[in-house]
């Protein structure tokens, strides 16, 4: 528990995990992407682009540059997942052993172009490191004030998820192991989709029915998908799973049910985007579904619905229509 943690990616997730585990009484650095940014938070002693208000315990330091928050055991990356490659790929260059170090990602996402998972982006970048995975439903806000939470920690080492397990849980964030890393990953990320195919049913102003409906069957999909991939089905009607899901789908402050919304009430995508500071990962992890989808021959009708809405600029009126009207099947979750 004396080891340092270092959080990279200063955005409203990343930084309330830090500020959480500096309250603790942990040694904790927060660094962004962004030389600017962190002479910024050094200064004002908050990240006022991303959660302003929320003063940082003086257990917190701002570290300038990533070189020197990876001189911390334990690093967490909270990089939006586009933008991880690019960030971590310098590293390489630098003469630091990351062997014994632990990197934990908390970003949620499936990288479009390759069609990886974070935790396997991190392997490519930097090499054979100790990699686990944060992930659960967790909206930063609660989080920040105390709401009782929770989150899953998965590593393939029961020594590893054990540890972090005990560094991670706070009074209020009660954090479970798990040994699947591959399903942890592809649940926190698959669930922002419905979470989009959600936020448009609100903003056609559906009801709680075809809400109840998108988030089961949704969630039909996403486990399809993940046993198609390696992944454990039960994984997915877990915290990680289900509990994710749920709280993406009908929370206010999810960012992705919010695109959604928007697109339901027939804004362009483009003006959506304009108008927010924080990333919604689950637009690109909508196209990273469908391509998933097709290329494993995996039949995800919302999924391929929503991408269509999105990037094929469908009707949304004529998305749910083409949905309500396909062949007649019995239930299965297979």
């Amino acid at each position: 528990m004396k080891n340092k943690i270092s959080v990279i990616g200063a955005g409203s997730w990343g930084t309330t995990l830090a500020i959480i585990l500096a309250r603790k009484g942990l040694d904790v650095r927060l660094c962004s992407v962004f030389r600017e940014h962190n002479l910024r938070m050094q200064e004002e002693k908050e990240n006022h682009d991303f959660l302003q208000g929320a003063k940082f315990p003086p257990a917190l330091a701002v570290a300038e540059t990533i070189e020197e928050a990876l001189s911390s055991d334990i690093i967490v990356i909270a990089i939006p997942v586009k933008y991880i490659r690019s960030a971590l790929g310098p590293v390489k260059k630098l003469k630091i052993d990351l062997r014994k170090k632990v990197f934990v990602s908390i970003s949620k996402g499936i990288e479009a172009k390759s069609l990886k998972r974070v935790s396997q982006i991190i392997v490519e970048e930097l090499g054979n490191v100790n990699v686990a995975v944060l992930s659960g439903p967790n909206i930063a806000k609660e989080v920040l004030a105390g709401v009782p939470s929770t989150a899953v920690i998965a590593s393939k080492n029961k020594k590893t998820a054990a540890y972090l397990q005990t560094v991670f849980t706070t009074e209020s964030f009660r954090v479970y192991t798990h040994d699947d890393i591959t399903g942890v990953e592809l649940a926190g990320a698959l669930k922002n989709v419905v979470a989009i195919a959600c936020g448009i049913a609100d903003g056609m102003g559906f009801g709680t029915n075809t809400k109840a409906a998108l988030l089961t069957r949704g969630l039909v999909e996403i486990t399809r998908l993940g046993k198609k991939m390696g992944a454990q089905a039960q994984t997915f009607w877990g915290v990680s799973g289900l509990g994710d899901l749920a709280t993406t789908c009908f929370s206010p402050h999810s960012r992705n049910r919010f695109v959604g919304e928007e697109i339901g009430k027939g804004k362009k995508i483009e003006d959506i985007l304009s108008r927010m500071e924080m990333v919604a990962e689950g637009l690109e992890t909508v196209k990273s579904a469908y391509l998933l989808s097709k290329k494993l021959k995996i039949d995800m009708p919302i999924a391929c619905e929503v991408y269509n809405v999105i990037y094929r600029h469908k009707p949304a009126t004529k998305a749910v229509h083409d949905l309500m009207q396909r062949t007649l099947k019995a239930e299965g979750v297979d």
